[in-house]
Formats: structure tokens, C-alpha cells, sequence
């Protein structure tokens, strides 16, 4: 079967993770976001802010679980499933860090192509930072024009979610893709 890839990408605290439940709740196979198992794997390597004190590896580790999670879904019999962020998302960041990187990164990004992507606008009034989440709003913005820009470089044509409740933000992702 070709199961059909959709992501959700957006910058931090714009919903995808509480959509993402939301679409599992529904019966949809998803994915979640790598990037908190990573920083708690590095926590108990005694490393409390991996992005912070060792950003190329922390995005190496990102991009090894997202590749992972791209793979698993040829083995899943399913229809389509849907991903908390996506491969590109890591050199969206790097960039954003103004971190040097290699074709080791941007490579996967042709390689490994998603079938949709919906983005999520940054939104003031739902943002919230956590102790994986260390971004200010103003920090959010930028990183949504860096994601904005790094998907654009690779050739996708993101759907915007509009802002709403969970429920309306669900419907509207499975409207678009026909599933009712």
C-alpha cells in the first residue's frame, strides 16, 4: 500500500501537537514530534539543553528520528498517516540558529518527500513555553518565516490551517483531505 504522508509543521506553541492528539484520538495513525524525546534522552545524559549547548548534534538526532519515523510508515499497512514536523523542519531550525550544516541535512530533505503539509500560524493568544520549549513569541515568528522559507525551497505549497478551536482545526484537516 502507499500510504500517504501528511505533516503538520509551524513554528513552537501553534498547535500541531494538540491537533496531532486530536487526529489520534480520531482513529488517524500519527507520529509525534522527536524533538522532547530528544531533549529528555539528553537530559539523562546529563545535558539539560542539547539544542542550546550542542545544537548540531541535537539536529543530527532529530533528523535520525524523523527519518525513522518516515521509514515506519512503509510498514504500517495504512492508508496515510500524519507527522508532528517534518525532515526539512531541522535545516528550517539550523537556519534559524545560523548553524553551519552539510548535505548530510539537506539531502533527506529531497529524499524523503511528504504527500501534504499543512501549516499552523504562530498564535499569541495559545502560545506558552515550557522547559522544552524555551522560545519567546517574537523567537516563534522568526522561526515560522524560516520554516515558511525552507519548505518553499522544497517545492512544497503548505495549506494553512486556519485558527479555532481543536475540533475546527481537526475538521478543517480532514476536509481538505476528504476522510469524512
Amino acid at each position: 500500500m502507499d500510504t500517504k504522508r501528511i505533516l503538520l509543521i509551524g513554528g513552537p506553541s501553534t498547535g500541531k501537537t494538540s491537533l496531532i492528539k486530536a487526529l489520534e484520538e480520531q482513529g488517524y495513525p500519527c507520529f509525534h514530534e522527536v524533538s522532547r524525546e530528544v531533549t529528555l534522552a539528553a537530559r539523562e545524559e546529563g545535558i539539560q539543553q542539547l539544542f542550546v549547548s550542542h545544537p548540531t548534534l541535537f539536529s543530527e538526532r532529530l533528523l535520525q528520528g524523523r527519518i525513522k519515523q518516515f521509514e515506519a510508515a512503509k510498514d504500517m499497512n495504512e492508508a496515510l498517516v500524519f507527522y508532528d514536523r517534518g525532515i526539512p523542519d531541522v535545516v528550517a531550525y539550523m537556519d534559524f540558529a545560523n548553524e553551519n550544516y552539510n548535505q548530510s541535512f539537506t539531502q533527506p530533505c529531497t529524499d524523503y518527500r511528504y504527500d501534504i503539509v499543512f501549516m499552523l500560524l504562530p498564535w499569541k493568544e495559545i502560545y506558552t513555553s515550557d522547559n522544552e520549549r524555551y522560545e519567546n513569541f517574537e523567537e516563534a515568528l522568526r522561526i515560522h518565516t524560516y520554516l515558511e522559507n525552507t519548505y518553499a525551497q522544497y517545492e512544497y505549497q503548505p495549506i494553512v490551517v486556519p485558527f479555532g478551536s481543536i475540533a475546527e482545526r481537526a475538521a478543517f484537516v480532514i476536509d481538505h483531505l476528504n476522510l469524512k
